[in-house]
């Protein structure tokens, strides 16, 4: 452990010297200059100040010198050295404007350009987009962006529910979230890693409050601009952040049932050069759950041991995130912005499992057993981001350079008793069983990113960028039973060490341009991995050394403004990661275990897909065709030994060919009743025969997902939602369908500054897990639900927003 803390405390070290010293080298401003330009900016028409400009000052070879942004006022004031130069004066929505020459000198070491006047401009938008309210997505060929912040569904929810209400995605009862039929998509927060789901991935997002995200960006076939990981895609979260002069903010509080007590703000203060923004919320949710096994395992003396298994527990919680930061403008063209997170879960729970025994069929009962999990888990981490961006004159000429640094510590500290019975009811002597496990896992991540964009032409441009990223992991983990005399002795195998150590190197460079009608961009990423396991008790070591290529391509034909298509293509990995290579298992079940495999393999995607937009006077449709080849595919296969304890671990596939046709539409039927559609049909062809014969499958499913929303006047507006994921096979049998409905009510309040939500999500209580598994020797069948019908009442306050 001080080894591995060392380790870690010498990379901050390292890290923040070099990038402090980049930035250092980058900021260097004339503090000190002896002339003095001032002005003030004004709109042209109404002749209203206008904070926020943009001055640059060149000198007479067009070399930049200074620049200085206007305050409150329309005021601005800037040191230079002496010399002759001109001003460059430009702000959002208004035409740029180059101002006289002026000499600074001793004889005249002041300038005043007195009052600018500047003329709003026209909208000038780079790609076909269709913009509704803020609730809608926003569309372009190769991204969605959904604004979220109105969807009523999503009051008094988390970052998980917005995604389980987003087109394409889906959200399973256990959490996990796919993309278009697939589980492997990263999940991103502003565009990076992030503690928020680096380690418990799409889980984690449970515990992030829906009032902190502002949009989320949907990327189904990314460019080589993203790193590789993430088969399906890539999933941005962007958390909100405002930069208005002055002080606003928004204010949430929550009540619901079963219990979800909540409180969440996001405030900011922008004061000329300097915006300081800070989120907060904080959570006490509990969580039933409830769950059933059937399984038949067939022994070799031709009988059948049957078992009947029921699960119910609750998940008591207090979660608390706080994410505060600041952006400083050196000008409008340069800003470093600094940021911290810490977040903190406290969780308890407890889990009753009751397993009936049976042999050959229900009329001969052997018995059961009790067993209880008792949990208490604690799990605080933290997130530093320092980032920089410069733009240049030119526009679209930009760098940027971005350091993550990521903690993370887990203490999870459990007791399981159990006791055998007869069938009878009698308890079976010395059957009584306890025993205890201790996890303690810690993470530290850091990642250094430098992103540069140069336009070459009118319409081309050129990007390149490079990135490292340190992961250091640790599990330590014990479990013990207790003997007859009393004492906890570790169990075999199960007390040890569990080291994971990962290091990835990657560039790109993206060419593009544009040619009439025709949009072209091509890429290429090589990304260089480093990951090596070691048991440290046993010594047991798997490194592993693999540098690959991910070409991608996008080419877009614009019919006409409201008529555009794209074709891509992308390849894209999935590498195995701790939880999928820990050979720790899980034991709170103790007839159903769960693994990773420290043997595991990357598996990789080529994805092709041709897009197609068309706008209409009421309403947009946006229709994609993809097809994913996938090989050394990461499937969880289940196995069931001769006393019907399962395991269940993840190995690689041969592979899969699925394709598929998605379509998403929003209509406005009138002006009190609007409606979204989303439905994607896909077809999957499963091999893996590399494991057993006949764990091949021919799958095809949908997902379908429809939105009403009826505004009623007076502040009132009413949100019925509809979701429906079909059957599913998979390489060991089957994912039954998925039916739930979510309504929602919201009120305006307080001169329209608030709101009052009445939010019920899986109204009839329907989003169960039911699934089946068959191997060789066991039949299994299970229903589970992980999250259950809840009702919110949510009231929100914005303040100068």
């Amino acid at each position: 452990m001080k080894k591995f803390a060392k380790s870690a405390f010498l990379r901050i070290l390292l890290f923040s010297g070099f990038f402090l010293s980049f930035c250092i080298l980058g900021f260097s401003q004339q503090n000190q200059a002896p002339g003095k330009v001032n002005g003030k900016l004004l709109d042209k028409i109404s002749k209203e100040p206008i904070s926020f400009g943009s001055i640059a000052i060149f000198n007479l070879q067009d070399s930049l010198i200074g620049g200085a942004i206007s305050g409150e006022k329309g005021e601005f004031d800037l040191r230079l050295p002496f010399g002759t130069y001109y001003g460059l004066i430009e702000f959002m929505g208004f035409e740029s404007l180059k101002t006289n020459q002026f000499t600074l000198s001793s004889q005249q070491p002041t300038q005043n350009l007195g009052e600018i006047l500047i003329e709003a401009s026209a909208s000038d938008l780079d790609e076909v987009v269709v913009q509704g309210e803020k609730t809608l997505m926003e569309l372009s060929l190769d991204k969605r962006i959904f604004n979220v912040g109105k969807d009523l569904a999503n009051a008094g929810g988390t970052a998980s529910d917005i995604l389980m209400n987003l087109p394409s995605v889906s959200v399973d009862p256990e959490g996990n979230v796919r993309l278009r039929g697939s589980s492997n998509v990263r999940i991103l927060i502003d565009g990076k890693p992030s503690g928020l789901v680096s380690f418990k991935g799409g889980a984690g997002l449970r515990q992030l409050q829906a009032n902190m995200v502002e949009r989320v960006e949907v990327i189904t076939n990314p460019s080589a601009r993203y790193e590789a990981e993430g088969m399906a895609g890539v999933i941005n979260i962007i958390l909100k952040k405002d930069n208005n002069q002055g002080f606003n903010g928004s204010f949430e509080v929550i009540a619901g049932t079963p219990l979800n007590l909540g409180f969440s703000t996001n405030l900011n203060y922008r004061k000329n050069r300097i915006n300081w923004f800070i989120n907060y919320s904080l959570a006490r949710r509990h969580q039933p759950n409830v769950g059933e096994l059937y399984q038949e395992v067939y022994n070799e003396d031709g009988s059948t041991s049957i078992l009947s298994q029921n699960n119910s527990g609750l998940v008591k919680s207090f979660n608390n995130n706080i994410r505060g930061g600041l952006d400083y403008y050196f000008n409008e063209k340069s800003i470093l912005t600094a940021s911290y997170l810490w977040r903190r879960s406290d969780a308890r729970r407890i889990t009753d499992i009751r397993y009936e025994d049976y042999l050959n069929n229900f009329d001969n009962y052997l018995g059961y057993s009790l067993r209880q999990q008792d949990e208490t888990e604690a799990e605080p981490n933290s997130e530093i981001i320092v980032s920089y961006k410069k733009s240049f004159e030119q526009k679209g000429h930009e760098l940027t350079t971005a350091f993550t640094y990521l903690n993370y510590w887990e203490r999870s500290d459990q007791k399981f008793t159990e006791s055998a019975y007869t069938p009878t009811g009698q308890l079976i002597p010395n059957s009584d069983l306890l025993q205890t496990s201790l996890n303690d896992e810690y993470e530290n991540q850091y990642l250094l990113q430098l992103d540069y964009v140069k336009p070459f032409s009118k319409e081309g441009k050129f990007e390149t960028g490079l990135r490292t990223s340190f992961r250091e992991m640790e599990n330590d983990f014990l479990v013990s039973e207790e003997n007859e005399s009393g004492e906890l002795i570790p169990l075999p195998g199960l007390d040890n060490i569990f080291l994971y150590n990962e290091n990835i190197l990657a560039a790109y460079g993206i060419w593009g341009n544009k040619t009439g009608n025709w949009s072209y961009q091509a890429g290429l990423r090589a990304e260089h991995t480093d990951v090596e396991t070691i048991l440290v008790e046993t010594n047991e070591r798997n490194p592993r050394k693999y540098t690959n290529l991910f070409p991608s391509a996008h080419l877009t034909y614009n019919i006409s403004t409201e008529n555009a298509f794209q074709l891509s293509y992308s390849r894209r990995v999935r590498r195995p990661v701790y939880n999928d290579l820990s050979p720790y298992v899980t034991f709170s079940d103790q007839r159903n275990f769960f693994s990773g495999n420290p043997d595991l393999n990357p598996e990789f995607t080529d994805a092709f897909e041709l897009g197609h937009i068309k706008y209409f006077e009421k309403g947009t449709l946006f229709s994609t065709v993809y097809f994913r080849n996938t090989t050394d595919k990461i499937e969880r296969i289940r196995t069931v030994n001769d006393d019907g304890f399962s395991v269940t671990a993840p190995y690689n596939l041969t592979g899969e060919k699925s394709f598929g046709v998605e379509f998403s539409s929003d209509y406005k039927v009138n002006d009190w009743w609007k409606l979204d559609l989303n439905l994607n049909f896909f077809h999957a062809n499963i091999d893996g025969s590399n494991i057993e014969s006949n764990f091949q499958a021919k799958t095809y499913s949908w997902l379908l997902r429809q939105t009403s929303r009826f505004t009623l006047g007076n502040g009132m507006d009413i949100q019925v939602r509809a979701n429906y994921d079909a059957r599913q096979k998979t390489a060991q049998g089957v994912r039954k369908g998925i039916f739930f409905m979510d309504l929602s009510a919201s009120k305006q309040i307080l001169s329209e500054r608030g709101n009052l939500i009445l939010t019920a999500n899986d109204i009839f209580n329907s989003r169960r897990n039911r699934y089946i598994i068959e191997g060789e020797n066991f039949f299994t069948e299970g229903d589970s639900q992980y999250i259950r019908r809840q009702i919110n009442l949510t009231m929100s306050y914005r303040l100068r927003q």
